[in-house]
């Protein structure tokens, strides 16, 4: 850390030598910087770039830039900037890697290829470890149900086109070994959204038409192959008319049954037979491989019988493979259908947006941006696909269509139906000047945008690129799932051989009643008998729904989310959320509102009031924090003239400073701008509590009134030189379904606690206006406090959710098990980069809406392996003829391929069920005025 620290800080030391009059100035906020600086190392700064971004910008004019100071090469404008980098791209320096491990399409070293044919948990195993056996991958994630394998690469060099090489050279290995792969294209070919919907629903309606056909050549068949069986249930009725006919004859004939059997094998099985057969010789067998054995070795016993009639075997075991296939083949149908419905809400949200838009354009073609009234009353409108549409167009939305682009309303005013975004049920109104985001429906009158964002760059592209990025991320609990499934195939094989063993060479010995059984054909064979249950017990176990269990649940569950307004980024965050038994709100923005106004203003030494504010709105200007923006808003509503600044710098948690009109400012904590700027030495000091407390009695003296559920927070200002010369009171509203949301987390036995870096007795105002005691309120917290505080509270053992939504929470967002950001603004931002579950609804209520989903959605994860466990542990010994001896009993193959495909029907339904899902919460009901996109 000594190299570090004197690459940063020897530029600095001409200061040092300043005259003392001028550097002891200097030499003050030097010492600031350093400090900051250095706590970015300590906080894990792995870089000299993340240190530079910590520094002010100093254009060359400052007196600080002509003193040898210097700020980020790269203009940063506020260390919130520098937050946000910190947050994201160091988490694993700082022990956080766990939150760090997504795989998306936006990583610079990850690679996304769509992989064909896997067809079981194996195969799933399979894929993975054939990539992860490439030394230039560093993990892979595979998910069966949306055919993807999301892989990072190891850091290195590489360039662009040489990740995308990387990407050919592993789809092509894949390929060779059976799985058709092929990379995904990343960036703009994200933004044609409708012709990935067209490719996704048009590969879909091939596959199921092709599987209907299939199933109903196979159902044809074995209806014809099953003929024979309708001379017994005649006979059972006491019908004998046509039990010695030519036609009945026919159906009994061997050669009959022997050409249908063929048929089915060559026909409508000839795509199963191939891929487990392709799979047995790359000796990774699948659930195709352990079917086309059976069907084969049943075929197999029937030819030789037929061949070889001294064997005097009954050769209608011929019915056995077309029963066979025809079973698997209507289980694979319906569990394509299942399938289908539960990726149906990902094709909902790719739906959200409309294929053509009407574009405003100028009849004199000065552009398509429209800076005046009149401009916009003259231009034409045009109808063009809205793949077309750009940044900075101008487009006419009708009242009853969907809005085509992410943009800000120039004209018109209406209602904007947002809920398939957010949640919000009502309509949120919307005027000149609002937001408005792609994929929500305007409903009242007709208004005109400019687009600010469009394609991949859109809300609604965000929000499939995250839920796709989620649904690749594996649940811990998957890991079962994965260690049974991989060898499945070769464990079940062995098994068909122990069985085949035990009953021929001495099952039939132990218990010779068994060779009376039907499966031991009419002379009681020992060879038919083995044969029949070896081949039983490779059909009926079932690898498919041990792999579909996890994967389906959580493709629902996130896209249920998604619908909902709770943006989960995956398997293992809906897990770690699920046992979350602890949640830490932040106070500004979170338990509030987020729209603070200043209350009052108050000045030291007759200062004027009015310049105190001006000053302050100075130094707030370019800093992200809602109090700032508040003061700022306030300055201008007075008409006061906006200020230069120089070196703006922004420390989260404390406050910001600037330059203004020679003079160092800052804007902030009380401790740290008495820090920053000391005291006053044109007369005699108080001491700082005492000016504090007078400060804050004022400002309450002036506001005439102390509203309920309103959060006060005093903002202090400072300039070197001076000391402490005023203060600013900005109040906030809480949040309407705060209190409620606390109320139904300690319903569920959750604790709650609040971490605020606001003074001690607003933070306790909040905290009991909203239920949260005042053992669990902690105030004068900075950021890295809040991360050590998350931490103790894991060391504890606890499980800790972190609800957030700033640029300062990012952090703590980022250190706790779950981070959850509430979505305030129209874009994504720092907090939303940090968070494991963003709020798009921007309600607080949200929290438990998540939780409960969660909670719901591993519950199904939870039944669907212990069904898919408990079916194979208990269909495998039955299939092998354990209640033979004592009932008689045993499986024919046909009923085995019936019940293995019924086990994954089943387990996908069971997922589909989440669809219903609803959450408890009673506040998606409230005022249009909460949704996640309404502005001030």
């Amino acid at each position: 850390m000594g190299s570090l620290r004197s690459e940063f800080f020897l530029p600095l030391a001409p200061s040092l030598r300043l005259s003392r009059s001028y550097g002891s100035r200097e030499a003050k906020v030097y010492r600031h910087i350093r400090r900051v600086a250095l706590h970015d190392i300590e906080a894990g700064a792995s870089s000299p770039s993340c240190l530079k971004s910590s520094l002010p910008r100093l254009d060359k004019s400052s007196k600080l830039a002509s003193q040898g100071y210097r700020g980020c090469r790269n203009g940063c404008g506020s260390r919130a900037r520098g937050t946000k980098r910190f947050a994201i791209s160091n988490l694993e320096v700082t022990g956080l890697s766990e939150t760090s491990d997504a795989i998306g399409t936006h990583d610079t070293d990850s690679v996304i290829l769509d992989v064909q044919g896997m067809m079981c948990g194996g195969c799933v195993a399979r894929v993975r470890n054939l990539l992860s056996a490439d030394d230039r991958v560093n993990t892979v994630a595979v998910n069966m149900i949306t055919e993807t394998a999301a892989i990072r690469l190891k850091p290195s060099s590489l360039a662009a086109e040489d990740k995308l090489k990387v990407g050919g050279e592993l789809a092509a290995f894949l390929t060779g070994c059976g799985f058709t792969s092929k990379p995904r294209p990343a960036g703009k070919a994200e933004g044609s959204v409708h012709k990935k919907r067209e490719e996704l629903a048009r590969k879909r309606e091939e596959l199921l038409l092709k599987s209907r056909g299939q199933v109903a050549f196979a159902w044809g068949l074995a209806a014809l192959c099953c003929g024979t069986h309708a001379t017994h249930f005649l006979h059972s009725v006491g019908i004998h008319a046509f039990m010695d006919g030519t036609t009945m004859g026919f159906l009994h004939n061997p050669i009959y049954k022997a050409c249908i059997a063929s048929v089915t094998l060559l026909g409508p099985g000839r795509d199963l037979l191939l891929d487990g057969a392709k799979a047995l010789w790359r000796k990774s067998p699948n659930m195709n491989s352990l079917v086309g054995v059976g069907a084969c070795a049943s075929f197999a016993i029937s030819a030789a019988s037929l061949a070889f009639p001294d064997l005097n075997w009954d050769a209608s075991f011929f019915d056995e493979p077309v029963m066979l296939l025809a079973f698997v083949l209507l289980g694979r149908a319906l569990e394509g259908q299942a399938r289908a419905e539960a990726s149906s809400s990902m094709q909902d949200l790719l739906s959200l947006l409309p294929s053509r838009s009407r574009l405003v354009v100028s009849e004199t073609g000065a552009g398509n941006v429209l800076e005046d009234e009149a401009a916009l009353s003259q231009g034409l409108v045009v109808g063009v696909d809205s793949e077309q549409l750009r940044r900075g167009d101008c487009i006419l939305v009708l009242p009853g269509e969907t809005i085509p682009v992410d943009g800000i309303v120039i004209k018109g005013k209406s209602a904007v139906d947002e809920s398939m975004l957010t949640g919000e049920p009502l309509p949120v109104a919307k005027t000149s000047g609002n937001s408005v985001s792609a994929g929500t429906i305007n409903w009242e009158g007709p208004i005109t945008v400019e687009a600010t964002a469009t394609g991949a760059e859109s809300t609604v592209s965000s929000i499939i690129r995250l839920v796709e990025e989620a649904q690749g991320r594996e649940a811990p609990v998957q890991r079962l799932a994965d260690v049974v499934a991989g060898p499945f195939a070769f464990t079940i094989m062995a098994m068909s051989a122990a069985t085949f063993s035990f009953w021929y060479y001495i099952g039939t010995n132990m218990f010779p009643d068994v060779l009376y059984n039907d499966a031991a054909g009419p002379d009681g064979s020992a060879l038919l008998l083995s044969l029949k249950l070896a081949i039983d017990v490779l059909v009926v176990a079932c690898p498919c729904a041990l792999g579909l269990a996890t994967p389906t649940a959580v493709l629902v569950g996130t896209s249920v989310g998604a619908k909902q307004g709770l943006l989960i980024r995956g398997g293992d965050i809906l897990e770690r959320l699920a046992g979350v038994d602890t949640v830490i709100f932040d106070k500004t923005g979170t338990l509030t509102k987020g729209h603070p106004s200043v209350a009052a203003v108050t000045s030291v030494n007759g200062n004027d009031e009015n310049d105190i504010l001006q000053i302050a709105a100075a130094v707030e200007k370019n800093t992200v924090h809602p109090i700032a923006a508040a003061i700022v808003r306030r300055a201008e509503a007075l008409q006061l003239e906006s200020l230069g600044t120089q070196g703006q710098l922004t420390e989260p948690g404390c406050g910001a400073l600037a330059e203004v009109n020679g003079s160092i400012v800052a804007v902030g904590l009380f401790d740290w701008v008495q820090g920053i700027c000391g005291r006053s030495s044109s007369e005699t000091p108080k001491p700082g509590a005492e000016l504090e407390k007078i400060l804050r009695d004022t400002l309450s003296t002036k506001m005439s009134f102390s509203p309920a559920k309103q959060s006060q927070t005093v903002v202090f200002i400072g300039i070197e030189g001076k000391g402490i010369v005023g203060a600013v009171a900005v109040t906030d509203s809480l949040r309407p379904d705060a209190t409620e949301t606390v109320r139904r987390l300690h319903n569920m036995n959750t604790k709650t606690l609040m971490l605020s870096g606001d003074k001690k007795a607003s933070v306790s105002k909040v905290g009991a206006e909203v239920g949260i005691g005042e053992g669990a309120v902690h105030a004068e917290l900075r950021p890295h406090e809040k991360s050590q505080f998350i931490t103790s509270l894991q060391d504890q053992g606890h499980r800790v959710a972190m609800v957030g939504d700033g640029v300062n929470d990012a952090p703590a967002l980022a250190c706790a098990d779950v981070g959850m950001a509430l979505k305030v603004h129209s874009r994504l931002d720092a907090a939303s980069d940090a968070a494991s579950v963003i709020l798009l609804g921007n309600r607080l209520s949200q929290v438990v809406d998540a939780i409960e989903l969660s909670r719901a959605t591993l519950g199904k994860v939870h039944q669907n392996l212990a069904w898919a466990l408990g079916y194979n542990l208990i269909s495998i010994p039955l299939a092998a003829g354990v209640f033979l001896p004592a009932y008689d009993f045993s499986l024919t193959p046909s009923i085995a391929g019936g019940m293995m495909a019924a086990s994954s029907i089943l387990v996908v339904t069971n997922s589909l069920l989440l669809r219903f899902y609803r959450p408890s919460s009673e506040s998606n009901k409230g005022s249009a005025g909460e949704g996640a996109l309404a502005q001030d």
